[in-house]
C-alpha cells in the first residue's frame, strides 16, 4: 500500500502570513492537529502543528551551562532555547512554522511513511509533487488501514 491510497487529498493549508489566532482557528473548526505552509506558488514551505503553538503559553527551555567563577557557559541546547523563544515571539506561521518538513512523495509505501513517522516523533506528513502539497497523511489515517 502507498501514500496515494490512503492520504486525505483536500488538504487544509495556511499562508505564511497567516497569524497564530488564525492558525489556531483553523486547527480547531477543521479538528486538526496540524496544517502545511504554503507559499503563494503553491509550494510547501513549512508545517505549524498545536504543539508549536503551545510555545506562546511556555517559556523557553534553559539551555544546560556550568558556572565557572561567576562566568555561565552554556554548552548544550542552546538551539533548543532558541527556537523555543523564536516561537514564543512568533506573531504569523512563517516565524512559528517548522520549516523542515519531512515529506514523502504519492509512491513513498506505508511502511517507510510509518519509519519516518516514528524516527521523527511526528504525527502527519505531508504527500508532495514537485514542492506542491498534494494529500497528508495523519496517524489516524495509518490506523484506519489496520481497520481493513
Amino acid at each position: 500500500m502507498k501514500a496515494k491510497d490512503i492520504m486525505v487529498k483536500d488538504v487544509i493549508t495556511v499562508s505564511p502570513e497567516a497569524t497564530i489566532r488564525e492558525i489556531a482557528t483553523v486547527l480547531i473548526e477543521n479538528k486538526i492537529s496540524g496544517v502545511p505552509v504554503v507559499a503563494a506558488n503553491g509550494n510547501l514551505v513549512g508545517i505549524v502543528t498545536e504543539g508549536d503553538l503551545l510555545y506562546k503559553e511556555n517559556n523557553p527551555r534553559i539551555p544546560d551551562f556550568i558556572n565557572i567563577l561567576g562566568a555561565i557557559i552554556y554548552y548544550r541546547n542552546v538551539e533548543r532555547y532558541n527556537a523555543d523563544f523564536k516561537k514564543l515571539m512568533a506573531g504569523t506561521a512563517s516565524e512559528i512554522m517548522t520549516a523542515k518538513t519531512i515529506v514523502v512523495s504519492e509512491d513513498t509505501e506505508i511502511d517507510k511513511i510509518v519509519g519516518l513517522m516514528l524516527e521523527h516523533d511526528i504525527k502527519r506528513i505531508p504527500v508532495v509533487n514537485g514542492g506542491q502539497v498534494i494529500g497528508i497523511i495523519s496517524r489516524a489515517d495509518i490506523i484506519k488501514t489496520l481497520l481493513n
